[in-house]
């Protein structure tokens, strides 16, 4: 099982995703530049970590979606290649057009940084596997443009194939509009495309893993990825 972690100019927890899936779950993990034109051999699993590529000027992502690395990641995708986006990542698959929707700028038009609750709204991806629908996560969030963003009829899409992977919730399950914390479309808190490989969401799994940072309730769905 080998994973690549690209980094881009601005990327911040490009660490923590090596750290969590070559130290805590033990996969080969290979930092890979934005500037190269090609992915390492032998690939399973492609991340494209949080932070803020390029500044996020113009849009969030719209300049790293045009990084010499894309390419390689969209023909992987392509290809069948596993690939998750979180928070930045998340954003950059949307503006490369390999997760459908956009993030734009969070309802409060603020910088947002809690740890909320999100549930599960299927297991028919690898992602998600290992959880039951309508379990209910705590993960944190730091995002400034978290608030999901897709025309009705796309929505419906996404409903209908079972492609939206978690909601934001209450404590107990419930979606509320008060526990949604950006504004997004139908507390909508992170999607996989209609192949079922390529998955994008905002809160970060990798910066609750491990018990000695508060608990593990994201490391369930990096264990599921690499097949744990």
């Amino acid at each position: 099982m080998r994973v690549a972690v690209i980094t881009f100019p601005g990327s911040n927890c490009d660490d923590d995703c090596h750290h969590v899936f070559g130290d805590v779950l033990g996969k080969e993990t290979i930092s890979v530049w934005h500037r190269e034109v090609s992915l390492p051999t032998g690939l399973d699993v492609v991340v494209l970590p949080g932070g803020f590529s390029y500044g996020d000027y113009l849009r969030t992502g719209a300049i790293a979606r045009f990084s010499r690395i894309m390419p390689a990641v969209a023909n992987f995708a392509r290809d069948g290649g596993t690939v998750i986006g979180i928070c930045n990542g998340f954003q950059i698959l949307c503006e490369a057009g390999l997760l459908p929707g956009a993030l734009i700028r969070n309802r409060s038009l603020r910088f947002i940084c809690e740890t909320v609750s999100i549930r599960c709204e299927t297991t028919g991806s690898i992602l998600t596997q290992k959880l039951q629908v309508g379990q209910v996560l705590r993960v944190p969030i730091a995002h400034a443009e978290g608030c999901y963003q897709l025309d009705e009829g796309g929505l419906q899409r996404l409903e209908d194939e079972g492609q939206v992977l978690f909601r934001y919730c209450a404590p107990d399950g419930t979606v509320d509009p008060a526990a949604n914390p950006n504004g997004s479309k139908r507390s909508i808190a992170g999607v996989m495309n209609a192949g079922r490989n390529v998955f994008g969401m905002m809160p970060h799994p990798e910066r609750i893993s491990e018990h000695v940072l508060g608990g593990v309730d994201g490391r369930a769905l990096l264990e599921g990825l690499v097949g744990i």
